[in-house]
């Protein structure tokens, strides 16, 4: 369905949103378990002391977490986009490519085996992690005289995550101790990450948006069918190979900080889809916004849910996330 046909329409829903999320965004750092005015808010950002503690509060967690809140949720929900458009699957996300179980496999090894707790180093090791499974699934998808499908994308996806999930939980129930130290990532979290960490990954996180812009239009034409993509002089396994490059760099950058968060890659591109069609030059920025908007949400949510204690962001997005996948399900909006 395409609720908004014309550019205009278009534009303005875009525009809207962006409003929604500076209002998520302010929402973000003025509440929770300690709630702050304006004046404060603002002073922090552009007049700030570091002799006040809500200034310091503001400045140092609650800022950087709505960003990287942000970041993260448009991150997923590209990576969701592209991913597919790249398979032809609705209902295939970043998880799909084995990008979360390498991940998690790799922050579990470092942390039991060689007794990693520096998060930095845990970041970077998640990304490796992320980028070996999805290695691991495009060679073994490419077995076979038919080459990389995007069946066997999805079955040798299928078959790494368990794998890697096999190995992790292995691992975990031989050392037990090992479980409380990676417990905080394994959840999905965005709660105690650093500024450092966002501003690590926040350049290639926005390279990969410009990226999936540029490419929208390829994307549409392979959305029609790999023949007819070829048909139109369309060079399919150049920009396969971008979109697949994009996806990895986007899901292991979001894993990498925050942890496996499910169901933004999902839900985010039907919703898109469904307001403004399945043009990927608006599909893409729709997405973006929408993403975060949703991790934003959840986040903030996730803070009064279980008073004192937080709830695990990765917990709330499924919570919101399963239930509007089912409806959209029944809808027909996801077609296979």
């Amino acid at each position: 369905m395409n609720l908004m046909n014309t550019s205009l329409w278009k534009t303005a829903g875009l525009l809207a949103l962006v409003l929604i999320l500076l209002g998520s965004f302010a929402s973000s750092i003025l509440f929770g378990a300690t709630q702050f005015d304006w004046h404060t808010a603002w002073a922090s950002i552009f007049h700030y002391d570091e002799n006040i503690n809500d200034q310091i509060i503001l400045r140092t967690t609650r800022v950087p977490r709505a960003c990287i809140a942000a970041a993260i949720g448009a991150s997923l929900a590209i990576a969701g986009t592209l991913m597919q458009t790249l398979t032809r699957n609705p209902l295939a996300s970043p998880s799909v490519l084995g990008v979360n179980a390498g991940a998690t496999l790799f922050v579990v090894l470092a942390a039991v085996a060689l007794s990693i707790s520096s998060m930095q180093a845990l970041m970077w090791i998640s990304f490796i992690g992320a980028a070996v499974g999805a290695l691991s699934v495009y060679i073994l998808g490419s077995f076979g005289r038919d080459g990389l499908t995007p069946l066997k994308i999805v079955l040798a996806g299928a078959a790494m995550t368990a794998l890697f999930s096999s190995f992790t939980q292995g691992i975990l129930v031989l050392n037990q101790q090992g479980l409380s130290t990676v417990l905080f990532w394994l959840t999905g979290t965005i709660a105690g990450r650093s500024p450092d960490m966002l501003i690590t990954v926040i350049p290639f996180m926005a390279i990969c948006w410009v990226a999936a812009w540029f490419i929208a239009r390829d994307m549409n034409l392979l959305l029609m069918g790999e023949d007819t993509a070829k048909g139109l002089g369309q060079k399919t396994i150049w920009v396969k190979s971008v979109a697949g490059l994009l996806i990895v760099v986007l899901a292991g950058c979001s894993v990498s900080v925050a942890g496996p968060i499910g169901f933004i890659g999902i839900v985010i591109p039907h919703v898109s889809r469904f307001f403004i069609g399945g043009d990927h030059r608006w599909v893409i920025p729709y997405c973006a916004v929408l993403g975060a908007i949703l991790l934003i949400l959840a986040d903030l949510a996730a803070r009064f849910i279980m008073i004192p204690e937080e709830m695990p962001v990765g917990v709330m997005t499924a919570i919101i996330g399963a239930p509007f996948f089912i409806y959209i399900a029944r809808r027909g909006l996801i077609k296979s």
